[in-house]
């Protein structure tokens, strides 16, 4: 995770995040267990009950179960939950932003299909290599 925090939204929030960006990315899997509230609160070096307050988001949204005297562990399902969810927030909440933006550029599909994430235009990327 990393270690940097912005003024955004609250800490515990953006802990939340951190944790669901490594779900969806396959870093936890289902059954994993979460670093302890104490083990993360030092090493990032904020206060224990913040990480508790971004975990117990995630108990709340059933992406995380607590086994008494055990831990946190993803549950069954979650990155599947999540997949979900995130799509729909990013369909409600991020892309008529995005549209809006490639609207008022007037860009086409084509624009955007010709450039890489990185802005590269996609005949200057490098060839995807055979194995």
């Amino acid at each position: 995770m990393n270690r940097e925090w912005n003024d955004n939204q609250p800490i515990y929030r953006q802990l939340r995040d951190r944790v669901v960006a490594m779900i969806l990315d396959g870093v936890l899997k289902e059954g994993d267990p979460l670093p302890s509230v104490r083990t993360v609160a030092a090493d990032y070096r904020v206060n224990p009950l913040t990480v508790l307050k971004g975990y117990q988001e995630l108990v709340e949204e059933e992406l995380v179960e607590k086994k008494r005297g055990l831990g946190m562990f993803i549950k069954a399902g979650a990155r599947n939950l999540l997949l979900q969810l995130e799509r729909q927030k990013f369909l409600t909440e991020e892309w008529p932003r995005i549209y809006a933006n490639i609207q008022r550029l007037g860009l086409t599909a084509k624009d955007l299909l010709d450039h890489d994430v990185n802005g590269t235009p996609a005949s200057n990327a490098a060839p995807d290599k055979e194995h």
